[in-house]
């Protein structure tokens, strides 16, 4: 800041001298030449006539010094101000037109970093930008049909199959319970998007409350009391009490729920799901760790961004949004979230948020 300062003063002090020069040139010059005919006159004769001459032949040569600093300054002009908007307007309507690989090369002039190629520089990281949010929209748009195709293609097929009269009345049944799963799992994807919609657009906002975090959890983690019993999951848990936090419940939920449901859904029957929570200073951290197959480090990589599935064969259920709608309520609230993973061992997601203030760190009176 105080280069850009010292340079700013460098370039006015610099015009002022190159103003300063020219003028004094251009009034050099005139005043020379009304003096050497004032010279001239009196020397042949000293009459009106020869004073009257005197002033026309100076305010001759004053039109034709302005002349000539009017052709120099077109000419500056035309190199240093008109190339230059036409090269900046000759790539915005490229921009313009859907060219969103469109590029303006700087002109690197001395005045560089007080002119043009300080809008060019932040035309070509604006274009940059926009390139970048096309790729990822085209991504997600092909990866939302990708994932709305395979169930309306399992229902479809399901769907022709209870047309058939020969089949017996399980066969129905299943059929039938196979369609209502995936238009379950259909919902579930269209209601991800919308909620990470919105939660990118920002027409989300935190609406912080002061409430205990270990109670949340727990009931978070009972309403998947079904799923653990049916697995036969051993459920662990370490919930320091009275942990405070001042935040969004509604959006933590959807953190919590979705962490819950990964870790049983990975985890094979007869495994162990832990969860555990405590304070350590200003920050509450909470670890939910599986006994599941584990994250390869190179899916760990990717593993919050939306639509990414390690397990491309989709042989797990699940559309690639929760953990990137976590990784955005995580960001929203001001928070942290890392993975640590073995394959074969299992994973554990580490959340850290901010506890309530000192003074609210204590049970409710």
């Amino acid at each position: 800041m105080e280069k850009a300062k010292w340079k700013r003063v460098l370039l006015s002090l610099r015009s002022y001298v190159t103003f300063f020069l020219l003028i004094a040139f251009l009034i050099t010059c005139c005043m020379e030449l009304f003096l050497y005919i004032m010279r001239r006159s009196m020397d042949i004769t000293y009459t009106e006539r020869g004073i009257r001459f005197a002033a026309i032949l100076t305010f001759a040569n004053v039109i034709l010094l302005s002349l000539l600093c009017t052709i120099v300054d077109g000419i500056r002009r035309r190199f240093m101000v008109e190339r230059p908007v036409r090269r900046i307007v000759e790539g915005a309507s490229r921009l313009m037109q859907g060219d969103l690989s469109a590029r303006i090369e700087p002109f690197h002039s001395i005045d560089s970093d007080a002119g043009f190629d300080v809008i060019i520089d932040c035309f070509n990281r604006m274009a940059e930008e926009l390139s970048g949010v096309e790729t990822l929209r085209t991504d997600f748009i092909a990866n939302v049909s990708h994932e709305l195709k395979t169930p309306l293609a399992v229902m479809q097929n399901y769907a022709t199959l209870l047309q058939s009269p020969n089949i017996s009345d399980e066969q129905r049944t299943q059929y039938a319970k196979a369609i209502t799963q995936q238009s379950r799992r259909l919902a579930d994807l269209i209601t991800n998007i919308l909620k990470l919609n919105r939660l990118e657009n920002q027409q989300i906002y935190p609406a912080a409350k002061r409430y205990d975090l270990g109670e949340q959890l727990a009931e978070c983690l009972l309403n998947f009391e079904s799923t653990w019993e049916k697995k036969n999951i051993d459920i662990e848990t370490d919930l320091e009490e009275e942990v405070f936090v001042e935040s969004d419940d509604e959006l933590l939920s959807l953190v919590w729920n979705n962490l819950f449901s990964n870790a049983l859904k990975f985890t094979e029957p007869g495994g162990t799901v832990s969860v555990t929570m405590k304070a350590q200073g200003a920050l509450v951290i909470v670890r939910v760790s599986d006994t599941g197959c584990g994250i390869p480090a190179e899916t760990g990589k990717h593993i919050f961004e939306k639509f990414y599935q390690g397990d491309t064969s989709h042989a797990t259920q699940g559309n690639g949004l929760g953990l990137a709608l976590v990784r955005r309520v995580v960001d929203i609230v001001g928070g942290d979230i890392s993975v640590e993973s073995e394959v074969g061992k299992g994973s554990t997601f580490t959340v850290k948020i901010r506890g309530a203030a000192d003074g609210d760190s204590q049970k409710n009176p």
